[in-house]
């Protein structure tokens, strides 16, 4: 059986992706390519268990074994050498990469503390990140067996090619942009002084 959301691009969001941009050709209406999920891991350098408890959180969230990112260059200063684990990351295409993204979009940002939706700033090609502050926000951790918390990168990259057609995208597909309304709250939220009250929320 496939994906929900992947049979939602193919049934519904295609015909508005057509009507919507005036595109006649299956193959030249935008999609979503793989999706990346990147975690840059706090006290790498002074504890090397943290990569494998990152991975370990890693592989429940995505289903996948993710590869680990090793620097490229050696800071002495930060005492860090070349070689030596910093993250992991992983690539998700396919099945997997519709059924994560339901679940990101369905189950995990509902999950949020005072959410109000996720930044609608693009990288120029159509392509989408937003920041996840801590790994705890998926169902799938237990928040007594974690070692650290640990924030991460989504990625969603897409083919279309211009901010216009992946917003558009992203967004028939679910993706809960901010709404004017949210953007202002979020300002006048900004002026106060900040609250004690622990909280779990994303970079949006």
């Amino acid at each position: 059986m496939a994906p929900r959301l992947k049979e939602r691009y193919q049934k519904e969001v295609k015909a508005k992706l057509k009507e919507h941009f005036r595109i006649q050709n299956d193959m030249a209406l935008p999609k979503l390519l793989k999706v990346v999920v990147n975690m840059g891991v706090k006290g790498a350098v002074e504890n090397k268990t943290r990569v494998d408890a990152a991975a370990k959180d890693l592989a429940m969230i995505t289903g996948q074994q993710p590869t680990i990112r090793k620097a490229k260059i050696a800071i002495s200063s930060f005492k860090l050498r070349e070689g030596m684990p910093i993250g992991c990351a992983v690539t998700l295409r396919g099945d997997r990469m519709w059924e994560f993204t339901d679940r990101l979009i369905s189950v995990v940002l509902p999950r949020i503390r005072d959410f109000r939706g996720v930044k609608d700033k693009l990288d120029g090609r159509g392509n989408y990140t937003l920041g996840l502050s801590e790994q705890t926000v998926f169902p799938e951790i237990e928040l007594d067996k974690i070692e650290a918390t640990q924030g991460m990168d989504i990625t969603f990259v897409t083919s279309a090619g211009s901010d216009e057609r992946g917003y558009f995208l992203l967004k028939e597909l679910g993706m809960p942009f901010q709404t004017p309304a949210a953007k202002s709250a979020k300002k006048r939220e900004g002026a106060l002084p900040p609250t004690t009250a622990p909280r779990k929320e994303a970079k949006v």
